[in-house]
């Protein structure tokens, strides 16, 4: 599966989680490094939202933010070959850290590729932005700037 979506500026409270230890040591298994302390947000619409939504789907993510049409094609896109991955959450200090589900993934943007992850929080206010997280800050690393368009191919 490909998404392809907008680079788009996000809430800038990604690195309160991403920085968690309990996080990266998870990030770590997934990724073969620390993941950067900051995702990488992709606005998607059309199709790669359907995809996306069958892929939360898969995740256990109520879906209900979609819209009765998007949930319907959703449920007809086959995302069985895509293996997940639990990002376990966790308490500290009485505050809860949830938990994500993620797929390992290829971002391609002109001629290059970072090997990433597609990260799908159990809580997010998204409901059309795909997160990717990668050992380096994707942004500085590709020239990223908001509105270019890119691409995460699942594995």
């Amino acid at each position: 599966m490909r998404l392809t979506g907008s680079v788009s500026s996000g809430l800038g409270r990604a690195h309160i989680f991403m920085a968690q230890p309990h996080y990266q040591e998870q990030f770590k298994q997934l990724l073969g490094g620390t993941a950067w302390p900051g995702t990488l947000n992709l606005t998607i619409e059309g199709q790669d939202l359907i995809n996306y939504i069958a892929l939360r789907k898969k995740s256990g993510i109520d879906t209900l933010d979609a819209s009765d049409s998007d949930r319907e094609a959703a449920s007809s896109v086959d995302v069985s070959m895509h293996e997940s991955h639990r990002i376990r959450g966790f308490l500290r200090d009485g505050v809860s850290f949830g938990g994500a589900t993620a797929f390992l993934a290829v971002l391609e943007s002109g001629d290059s590729t970072v090997e990433c992850a597609l990260l799908i929080p159990d809580l997010t206010r998204h409901t059309d932005v795909v997160e990717v997280i990668a050992c380096s800050f994707l942004r500085e690393k590709l020239a990223l700037v908001d509105n270019d368009i890119i691409q995460v191919l699942l594995k």
